[in-house]
């Protein structure tokens, strides 16, 4: 099974509700991603810290119902 952009929107910006994300598909397959989300709640963190942040937001999809996501982060000011 896999997930639709608006899916993945939705988990992040639940997680983060001031977070501005773009997800762009990468392929037609719903399971390829490129995503740029920002949020203030990144401030102060690492660029690894934030990926985790959002690879929690996604509850456990990522590596099964989502197989990739290409992902950048940014703080917001």
């Amino acid at each position: 099974m896999a997930m639709t952009a608006n899916e993945i929107e939705k988990l992040i910006k639940d997680a983060f509700p001031d977070a501005t994300v773009s997800i762009t598909p990468l392929a037609d397959d719903n399971d390829h991603y490129a995503a740029m989300v920002t949020s203030a709640a990144f401030k102060g963190k690492t660029r690894v810290q934030q990926h985790q942040m959002v690879y929690d937001a996604l509850k456990g999809r990522m590596g099964g119902v989502l197989h990739a996501l290409s992902l950048q982060t940014a703080a917001k000011d």
